[in-house]
């Protein structure tokens, strides 16, 4: 004869299974609470992203934010209605107590919706991996650029950059500096009537001059930061 137990034992495995998604969505709630308290008034969240930032396994979380003043939302060439709000950024580290402020910086990023001219803007995104955060611009047929930080006596400073120059499919230069080795990389294309993947790059190493290291939160406009001095 089955007892009590016995016939309780089959749905032991669906309760916690239960257990462990409520008490999952519950945390991910206040860990999403947690974040939404740094967000100073006036601004908003624009995009979210994840991943560990300084190694300890714990998701760390980026929030790129955006400004909220009515005044900056503005009637383009186009006739059209656009939010020409500036962006800001936000790193929080996971603790076991909740999120800590890593860095922040409100304003460094333009709006999505800058007039590009002739061209349409670069588009921004962050990507998180091996402990560091790539801030990206991607400008379609035209190329890129990005910026490397990484987490150093409690802030996130630059420590490489990379750009490509193309034309369409076929790459007219790239560059790459290293700010921890004091190296830059840069390449050139002299086949000038290559097609993609036909490229023929002179490729010349320098040292760099580095007065004072860039950190992520005193950055006042990414559109601004030249590294072509280098």
């Amino acid at each position: 004869m089955k007892t009590a137990a016995t016939l309780s034992n089959p749905i032991t495995p669906l309760l916690k299974t239960l257990l462990v998604v409520v008490f999952g969505l519950v945390e991910c709630r206040a860990q999403q609470q947690d974040a939404i308290a740094f967000i100073p008034e006036g601004y908003t969240v624009f995009e979210s992203y994840t991943g560990d930032l300084n190694n300890d396994a714990l998701e760390d979380c980026v929030l790129i934010l955006k400004k909220t003043d009515p005044t900056n939302i503005l009637t383009n060439r186009f006739d059209k209605k656009v939010d020409r709000n500036r962006r800001g950024i936000l790193v929080l580290l996971q603790t076991e107590k909740g999120y800590q402020l890593a860095a922040k910086n409100y304003d460094c990023f333009s709006s999505e919706n800058e007039d590009g001219g002739n061209y349409f803007p670069p588009e921004l995104w962050i990507h998180l991996e091996n402990q560091k955060l790539y801030v990206h611009y991607g400008h379609g047929r035209y190329g890129y650029w990005c910026y490397t930080f990484r987490l150093k006596d409690a802030a996130f400073e630059l420590i490489g950059f990379d750009s490509s120059n193309a034309r369409g499919p076929v790459i007219s230069s790239e560059l790459s500096i290293n700010f921890l080795t004091k190296k830059k990389l840069s390449r050139t294309n002299t086949n000038a009537d290559a097609e993609s993947g036909e490229e023929v790059f002179t490729e010349t190493w320098s040292d760099i001059e580095q007065d004072q290291t860039i950190k992520l939160s005193e950055i006042y406009d990414f559109d601004e930061l030249n590294m072509y001095h280098y």
